[in-house]
């Protein structure tokens, strides 16, 4: 892999999956947005490395398990190989706040903090995408300047202009 010098961090559901309102259950419910792989594709063009950043509380929640996370992140590792990219890194937390208390869940910066760690990136050189508020908190909280909210399963194309 080249050194990477710029990531584009992305939340899954609503960014890079369809949000459906509530949580992913079943690997049927896992639909890769169609403008996802096409915005990406624009993303590795630019020279960005992507990385994943997404809370997953429904496993502290016995919704589901890491087993079924792990299929579903498949399903965007496969989809994405066959277009020549990948995600250098996925982060996610798989606790609730309702259920327990940890340093890791957006809005808290944790899992962005790690991803500059581990490739000694510099923040100027990243940004967020996300379709809530916490994803822009958790951005600034790990010193990203540049942090965008999106309407769940928008099309991002424009932020790439």
């Amino acid at each position: 892999m080249d050194k990477v010098k710029k990531i584009a961090f992305l939340d899954r559901d609503g960014v890079l999956n369809h949000e459906i309102g509530n949580y992913i259950t079943r690997i049927e419910d896992f639909k890769i947005l169609p403008h996802a792989i096409k915005n990406c594709l624009l993303l590795k063009e630019k020279g960005y490395h992507l990385v994943m950043i997404t809370n997953q509380g429904g496993i502290s929640k016995q919704m589901y398990t890491e087993a079924d996370l792990k299929s579903f992140h498949q399903v965007l590792i496969d989809a994405f190989k066959a277009e020549g990219m990948e995600f250098i890194e996925i982060f996610y937390c798989p606790h609730h706040s309702l259920v327990e208390n940890c340093l890791c869940r957006k809005p808290k910066g944790l899992m962005i903090e790690k991803a500059l760690n581990k490739y000694q990136v510099n923040q100027e050189n990243c940004f967020m995408i996300g379709d809530h508020e916490r994803d822009v908190e958790a951005a600034h909280a790990a010193g990203l300047q540049r942090a965008f909210e999106i309407t769940s399963n928008e099309d991002w194309e424009y932020l790439l202009e």
